[in-house]
This record gives C-alpha cells, sequence and structure tokens, in this order.
C-alpha cells in the first residue's frame, strides 16, 4: 500500500525541488555566461599581442632601413673620397713623371725617381744629383681607406 502524503507536504516539496531546480539553472546560466566572457577575453588577449607583435616587428623594420641607408651613404661618399685622392695622387704623380721626362731630357741624369703605387699607399723616392752631392727625397703617402 502506498502511503499518502499530506497536501501540504506535496506543496513544500515541490516548492523545494523547483528552487533546487531554479537555482541550477541560474548556475548554469551564470556559468555559461562566465565562459562566454572567458572565451572573449581570451580572444581579445591573443588579438592584442598580435598587434604588439606587429608594430614591434614594423618598427624593426623601419630601423633596419634606416641603417641600411646610413650604412650606404657612408660607403657613397667613402668611396667618392678615395677616389678624389687616387685622383689627386695620380695627378701628381703624372705631373712628376712629366717634369722628371722634360729634366732627364734636358739635364741627363739630374733628376732619377721612382714610385710604387699600391692599394693603400704611394711611395715616391726622388734623387737629385747636384753635382757631387744627391739629395734623395722620400715619402709615403697612405691613402684614406678604412679597413
Amino acid at each position: 500500500m502506498k502511503k499518502k502524503v499530506a497536501p501540504a507536504d506535496m506543496v513544500q516539496a515541490s516548492t523545494k525541488i523547483q528552487a533546487w531546480w531554479r537555482g541550477t539553472l541560474l548556475r548554469r546560466t551564470l556559468l555559461h555566461a562566465t565562459l562566454r566572457a572567458w572565451v572573449i577575453q581570451c580572444w581579445w588577449r591573443q588579438t592584442r599581442a598580435r598587434q604588439l607583435e606587429k608594430k614591434k616587428w614594423e618598427a624593426l623594420e623601419l630601423y633596419k632601413r634606416q641603417i641600411w641607408a646610413t650604412v650606404k651613404l657612408q660607403s657613397c661618399i667613402r668611396m667618392w673620397l678615395v677616389r678624389q685622392r687616387y685622383c689627386d695622387m695620380l695627378n701628381a704623380v703624372r705631373n712628376m713623371q712629366n717634369c722628371w721626362h722634360g729634366h732627364i731630357c734636358q739635364f741627363h741624369d739630374t733628376f732619377q725617381g721612382s714610385y710604387e703605387l699600391t692599394g693603400s699607399h704611394l711611395q715616391l723616392q726622388l734623387d737629385i744629383f747636384l753635382g757631387s752631392q744627391v739629395c734623395r727625397i722620400t715619402d709615403c703617402i697612405p691613402f684614406p681607406i678604412k679597413n
């Protein structure tokens, strides 16, 4: 036989069951809302991290281009200065050769000279004969080349 429950007890039991169920639904809803907020926060953090990484990369590329341009400009200026110095030395050697040639033809064995032109310097030696005396001039002219 089944025991009959009083209607007041049934109302109280059904109220407890309904309260428990409403609490469960509320906790589940809050859990889902919390998880959704957490997913959005994770996505936002990743997006910000990617943006910051992109900004860092762009700054690095800009810096690299500026350094490259500076080095290229310095290289061109150094090359121009070396060429200018080389041309000056070459003209000086040509002038000396012309002078030596003219004096050797006019005054045999009065002047004698030699030069050695290397990648880093110009070595000059000039012997001037003045009767029984010899005046020797030796000079080494370095080129301004950066190693």
